[in-house]
Formats: C-alpha cells, sequence, structure tokens
C-alpha cells in the first residue's frame, strides 16, 4: 500500500498485479509505503476504508481517492499457479507437480487446500458495505493507470519487471473454465464493469 499525502491518493496493493513493482517506482515519492508484512502490504479495500482511510482523512481533513489494479480472474489464478511452482514454494503452498487444471478445481472447492488459498480479488476489492475503490483499472492495460498516476504525481514513471512468476501452462478443460465461470462470477463480473 502506498499513500501520497499531497495528492491525497491511495493505491492499494491487489495480490499478483504489479504492486512490487509499482512500490519500487513510487515509494520515493510516497509519504507512506507498507511493503511488509504482507497482510499490511495487501490491505483491503475493507479494511483500508474502515481503519486507514478515516485516520488519513481526519488527520488530512481531506478525502483520499483509492486506485488499485484487477488482474483477468482467470490470467490471475494462472499467475499463483505458477508463483507457487517455484523451488523456494513453502511445502504446503506449493503447486509443483500439479496442472493448473487441477489448482483451479482445488480454488474453486469449499474448504479450500493451503496451496490454493489466494482469496478473491472481488473480496479484496469490494467492500463489505460502503464505498469501494474510487478508481480500478485492469492489470492488462496498466499503461492507462500509469498515465493517471502520472497526471496524479507529476512525473514519468517506468515500472521495473519484479516478482514476476515463471512461466508455464495454464490451461483449463471446459468443464473447469466453467466451474471457475461460476464459483468466481463475482470477480467475473467486476473485471467485466471495468472499462479501462
Amino acid at each position: 500500500m502506498l499513500v501520497f499525502w499531497e495528492q491525497r491518493l491511495a493505491f492499494l496493493a491487489t495480490p499478483k498485479t504489479g504492486s512490487t513493482a509499482i512500490a519500487a517506482a513510487l515509494e520515493s515519492l510516497a509519504a507512506v509505503s507498507i511493503q511488509r508484512p504482507p497482510v499490511l502490504k495487501h490491505t483491503t479495500v475493507h479494511r483500508f476504508r474502515r481503519f486507514v482511510g478515516p485516520f488519513l482523512e481526519a488527520a488530512s481533513k481531506d478525502s483520499f481517492t483509492v486506485v488499485a489494479l484487477m488482474r483477468e480472474p482467470t490470467d490471475w489464478l494462472g499467475s499463483w499457479y505458477r508463483f507457487r511452482q517455484r523451488d523456494e514454494a513453502d511445502a504446503g503452498k506449493s503447486t509443483r507437480g500439479m496442472s493448473f487444471d487441477e489448482f483451479v478445481r482445488a480454488w474453486c472447492s469449499d474448504p479450500r487446500p493451503d496451496f490454493a488459498d489466494v482469496g478473491s480479488q472481488a473480496k479484496f476489492l469490494r467492500p463489505r458495505q460502503g464505498v469501494g475503490v474510487d478508481r480500478l483499472f485492469r492489470y492488462e492495460e496498466i499503461d492507462g493507470f500509469v498515465r493517471f498516476l502520472e497526471d496524479r504525481l507529476d512525473c514519468e514513471i517506468t515500472l521495473p519487471r519484479l516478482n514476476v512468476s515463471p512461466a508455464g501452462t495454464t490451461e483449463l478443460t471446459p468443464a473447469t473454465a466453467a466451474l471457475l465461470r461460476e464459483v468466481a462470477a463475482e470477480d467475473f463480473a467486476l473485471y467485466a464493469s471495468l472499462t479501462g
């Protein structure tokens, strides 16, 4: 999470949407940068609106624009699957030796096994009540997000490539793709509502 005080802007770090690269490029410009532990770095919109936002608004006597990125849901799960293929992945969270199809079926189960328990972008980005994210951008159209930041922060931004998941096959059977669309309906609907 990054907070830009003078610009009254807060960036929420949706997992697996380039937040590490964004923090590396912009941390020096931020008044507040929370990169560790992951539970704080990846503060949900609900927690931001309940705890962080009210504090910032009370201190500044002004409102903050809250922005975030969202990745296409199947691609987002593919990034998690590939990320957990790495040699250094925790044994209980490793996806080594399994197909992406198996991983997605596990993510669709209830309860989810540890290796597939990666949450949901819709749960991260939608409030339980009240106001959510003010501006939500598609990860696949990150250039528009960068232009928005350049305008708000009045500087040129070049994003490094950091924390990139390794390459890998992320094919789904038609049955698993249909199951995912059903289980992740809220994620797909939210993504479809974004206009870039």
